[in-house]
């Protein structure tokens, strides 16, 4: 048994049914109208391209009448007009270049990714390129600082005044190579001041004291000629060589192997350790001279 609808319930029911089917049509042809859109091509695009294909078509017509029109044009315009007409046109070329145009249209319609254009592309790499050459522009700048800074530091501490001793022992190193004369000996006593505690023990040392068993061979510590062989005086037995400006020493030696004018050459057995002079006991007393000025051994021969 079917149920009596009311007035109102049918009213309502049947605007029910009508807004369903109202909003399935609209559905229905924003779909179509969609589908349509992707699918139809741009008609403004080829209107325009066969209106410019027309313009083209009637200027050439133009100029083929004016080539075949001499009554009408002077012989200077029909001349251009000729030259113009002469000119090859390449149909091939020009196909290809239309339908590749019509490609990239269609490819830029599919396609939702952003093109970026060529030359914003360029300006992008000319960009990292100047940034680049001026990294490294920076950086050969900062490295010639440095260096400018170094040398000039260099040439502070060379033009900074030296003493006499250091003016010395730059030129004797640059000039010469020493060695230790007493390859087993050991330094009892260091060059300069020095605690007095008697009269053999001088305050101001002005050599270097290697200890050694006595009779040890003692050598020279560099080339030259024996310039002096003596026995007098506080250094007991001592001998002097002397090559250019500079003298080596050699005292309180036991033995004397050399003569007075002998050309010696460096490592050749010159003496013997000895306790001769003012000593206190078997050792060797070596100096280094320049022109009468004493050096500290140490800053010339490791020991």
């Amino acid at each position: 048994m079917e149920k009596t609808l009311s007035v109102d319930e049918r009213i309502r029911r049947a605007e029910e049914i009508y807004y369903r089917r109202k909003m399935q049509n609209s559905r229905r042809e924003s779909a179509t109208v969609n589908v349509n859109n992707k699918d139809k091509p741009n008609l403004k695009l080829f209107h325009r391209m066969g209106i410019q294909i027309i313009v083209c078509m009637l200027i050439y017509t133009g100029f083929y009448f004016i080539k075949n029109a001499d009554y009408i044009f002077s012989d200077e315009i029909i001349s251009k007009t000729k030259q113009i007409l002469e000119y090859d046109i390449n149909i091939q070329k020009l196909q290809q270049q239309f339908t590749g145009y019509i490609n990239g249209i269609i490819n830029k319609q599919n396609n939702e990714e952003v093109i970026v254009p060529l030359l914003e592309y360029e300006n992008v790499l000319e960009q990292e390129n100047n940034i680049k050459e001026n990294i490294v522009q920076e950086n050969v700048i900062e490295e010639n600082i440095v260096k400018n800074e170094i040398i000039t530091e260099d040439v502070i501490v060379e033009e900074k005044e030296l003493t006499q001793e250091e003016k010395d022992v730059k030129e004797i190193l640059s000039k010469y190579s020493l060695i230790n004369p007493l390859q087993v000996g050991v330094v009892t006593s260091e060059f300069g001041e020095r605690e007095s505690t008697n009269s053999i023990v001088t305050p101001e040392h002005t050599g270097i004291d290697l200890g050694a068993t006595e009779g040890t061979p003692i050598i020279a510590s560099m080339e030259g000629t024996v310039e002096t062989v003596s026995t007098i005086g506080d250094y007991g037995k001592h001998l002097k060589i002397l090559n250019g400006n500079v003298i080596t020493l050699y005292a309180h030696c036991s033995e004397i192997l050399v003569t007075e004018g002998e050309k010696i050459s460096q490592g050749q057995e010159i003496a013997k350790v000895g306790s001769t002079g003012n000593s206190t006991g078997p050792h060797l007393h070596f100096e280094i001279r320049k022109e009468g000025r004493y050096i500290n051994p140490r800053l010339i021969v490791s020991f």
